[in-house]
């Protein structure tokens, strides 16, 4: 049976370096949704290291417990980014947005005109929670 789910396909694509391009998504909607992943990504890590009970988070986060259920296992995909700034906003992170040059460069750029990208990051409180780039 072992043999049988082995696959002799050793085709491997290189990554775009965002796996929503990967799947197939239009650049723009990848970006958004790269985007929307890295913010619930600080949220969790911020609850984590506080420790919140999903009690505290319907008050804190003035939504009812379903909501935060949901949040707290990554189905965000009826979230806005907006809402989820909003949670942010409560945990006490703050979003920073730093301007990057494209990844995509025309065939006559040279390469070293290209810098690594931090599209963003999130940092809360003293703890300095992260999304992306380094810590403030």
């Amino acid at each position: 049976m072992r043999n049988a789910l082995k696959s002799d396909s050793t085709h491997v694509s290189p990554s775009s370096g965002n796996v929503f391009e990967d799947l197939g998504f239009p650049p723009e909607k990848a970006l958004a949704l790269k985007f929307r992943a890295k913010v619930l990504a600080g949220i969790l890590e911020e609850i984590q290291r506080k420790k919140y009970r999903q009690k505290q988070l319907v008050e804190l986060l003035d939504e009812h417990q379903p909501v935060v259920s949901n949040l707290l296992h990554g189905k965000i995909s009826q979230m806005s980014l907006e809402k989820l700034l909003v949670y942010a906003d409560r945990l006490g992170l703050k979003l920073d947005v730093y301007q990057a040059r494209s990844r995509r460069r025309s065939p006559s750029t040279p390469r070293t005109s290209q810098r690594k990208i931090v599209s963003n990051r999130v940092v809360g409180g003293k703890a300095g929670g992260k999304i992306g780039g380094k810590r403030a």
